[in-house]
């Protein structure tokens, strides 16, 4: 698994650590309206389930995002 050095990513690493999770799916929006998410696993299994995880949640904020104006 390649460490990722995105501040996204470091603080889903870190709310990792801080809540002893093995995997952290973090969704967040801007005050410019994009949105993204940042995924993290304690190996590579888990990073990969993060990731598909975090895809879905992506795909939902989206459609939330669209539908809440």
């Amino acid at each position: 698994m390649a460490w990722n050095l995105s501040e996204e990513v470091a603080v889903a690493r870190n709310a990792a650590q801080q809540l002893s999770a093995d995997r952290v799916v973090i969704v967040y929006t801007t005050s410019s309206g994009q949105f993204g998410y940042a995924s993290y696993g304690r190996d590579k299994s888990l990073c990969a389930n993060a990731k598909r995880l975090g895809d879905v949640l992506f795909e939902r904020t989206r459609e939330y995002l669209e539908n809440d104006e």
